[in-house]
């Protein structure tokens, strides 16, 4: 039977960052994925020429990736390349106004949309940098491990309003529900509804005017393959197609992990980086599951779903941003039917990246590489889709063409790929579907969320479903919160792993 330091379960971000830290810092590391490639939900999809990344677009905070390879004696930018983008986002109102946001003037650009509220937009941003400044350090890079540990910052909270939803913070600050929109979807990027979702989330515009929004050349998925030859190149292994069936335990403890194969492999410690619903539920036997959690996690609220559409056009749409957002026309009552109602949404919200406007390496010569996400419920909402994708689809579309910049969509498709909620449960083994996991919401949050060092002594989480939440940022936090966990609870690596003196020294 193998021998490691580290088992990791799962290739995508949180895991493969958790595996190189830990190879970095000297425990002999391997890490298993069910799929064919690494990645998880930063999955690379290749048709005719075309390259999607099937899952995260954007880098923010990319000094959080820059953090992770120094602790591989590398450097970040050496490895993959930043292209920044200038709008953030072209944002279309149901009405047919639109808003160039961010790295710009967003005052001037909120202005020409609502004259109104343009004086709003410099102390909107100056609540927010108070709340990151107080907040961020606070909550996201420590470990919540007991209530007590929440429930100690819950004063300082309070006083930063954080019992607020992001949407309530948006509309003490502007008239204009175009504008209270602009400034407040931001959580869907991490699975949140903004109607719900803290305002300790509204620290995202902030951020992203502090270290801009970013796109890696070739597609996020560079990323993911300079991650996997830095860990290759420090000595971990990284087995793909490899399905775990179950954790192990002796004596209470988590001790290895059998896999599908029935090949069993022996750790000191677990990291799981799959669904943490789907490691407490699936992965561990009945008799190792924590009650309290084995109770929980099927009465939590999840975040919504996606549905996806990967299109190859067969000439170029020069009027289109990199980042396209379409609000619905109900811009509340669509995030309450996504999150919470039955069945297909009567409004639909759009995100579309079309990267090739800014990568032509992405599509052939003189084509387009689109990809098109629609916010849906989760599954268990009554919407099958088996039956109701190919109307849906031919609906996504239709609406789509009516956008300014997207006339003549349909007839120039020459590939599409579609990825439904039943792909996120069943390909991606995603509880209920859920596109980001458990979501976010102030009481599911910190302790309240599944924790990073479980209550089964050798098992730890990370990625999305863990503190402090999903989202490249969040995954990344997770996995350095995790690796230290790890090495503290198994002492100082037998083994140290030789960095480059000029890698030392960046």
């Amino acid at each position: 039977m193998r021998r490691v330091d580290v088992l990791v379960i799962g290739a995508g971000f949180g895991g493969l960052a958790a595996a190189l830290r830990l190879q970095a810092a000297g425990y002999r590391t391997l890490v298993v994925e069910a799929r064919e490639r690494p990645g998880g939900r930063a999955y690379r999809l290749e048709d005719h020429g075309h390259v999607w990344d099937m899952g995260p677009t954007l880098v923010t905070l990319p000094s959080l990736f820059r953090e992770l390879w120094h602790a591989a004696g590398a450097e970040f930018d050496a490895d993959v390349e930043l292209l920044p983008l200038r709008p953030y986002y072209r944002v279309v109102f149901a009405d047919g106004s639109s808003v160039d946001y961010g790295g710009g003037d967003d005052a001037g650009a909120v202005a020409a949309l609502a004259p109104g509220d343009a004086a709003a937009v410099a102390r909107f941003l100056h609540s927010t940098a108070r709340i990151y400044d107080r907040a961020f350090g606070e909550l996201a890079r420590q470990p919540f491990l007991r209530i007590a540990d929440f429930l100690r910052v819950v004063p300082e909270l309070v006083r930063l309003g954080a019992h607020r939803s992001v949407y309530a913070l948006a509309k003490r600050h502007f008239a204009d529900e175009r504008v209270r929109s602009l400034f407040s979807f931001h959580p869907l990027f991490i699975g949140g509804n903004p109607l719900r979702a803290s305002s300790v989330y509204s620290i995202v515009p902030h951020l992203e005017r502090t270290e801009g929004v970013w796109y890696a050349r070739g597609g996020t998925y560079a990323i993911v393959e300079a991650m996997v030859r830095r860990f290759r190149e420090l000595g971990g292994d990284l087995l793909t197609g490899t399905p775990v069936s179950r954790v192990f335990t002796e004596n209470g403890r988590a001790s290895g992990a059998l896999l599908a194969s029935g090949e069993g492999i022996r750790s000191r410690a677990v990291v799981s980086n799959a669904d943490a619903p789907m490691t407490y539920l699936e992965l561990l036997e009945p008799k190792d599951r924590p009650k309290l959690w084995a109770w929980r996690l099927p009465r939590m609220r999840y975040s919504m779903s996606c549905y996806l559409l990967y299109l190859g056009l067969d000439r170029a749409f020069p009027d289109l941003a990199h980042h396209t957002i379409v609000m619905p026309g109900d811009y509340r009552g669509t995030l309450r039917h996504v999150f919470d109602g039955r069945g297909l949404p009567p409004h639909l919200a759009f995100y579309v990246h079309t990267p090739s406007r800014t990568d032509p390496s992405v599509a052939p010569p003189g084509r387009e590489t689109m990809y098109v996400l629609v916010p849906v419920p989760h599954e268990g909402r009554g919407i099958d889709w088996e039956h109701e994708e190919p109307a849906f689809r031919e609906r996504v579309l239709r609406e789509l063409e009516r956008v300014p910049g997207f006339a003549g969509l349909r007839q120039s498709i020459v590939v599409a790929h579609s990825f439904t909620p039943r792909d996120f449960a069943e390909r991606l083994r995603s509880f209920r579907g859920a596109a980001f996991s458990i979501e976010p919401t102030l009481w599911q949050s910190a302790a309240f969320r599944p924790r990073n060092r479980t209550e089964v002594p050798g098992l730890y989480l990370v990625g999305a479903g863990t503190h402090p939440g999903a989202g490249m940022p969040g995954v990344l936090l997770s996995a350095a919160i995790t690796a230290r966990l790890v090495s503290a609870d198994l002492g100082p690596a037998v083994r140290r792993v030789l960095v480059a003196p000029a890698a030392a020294g960046g």
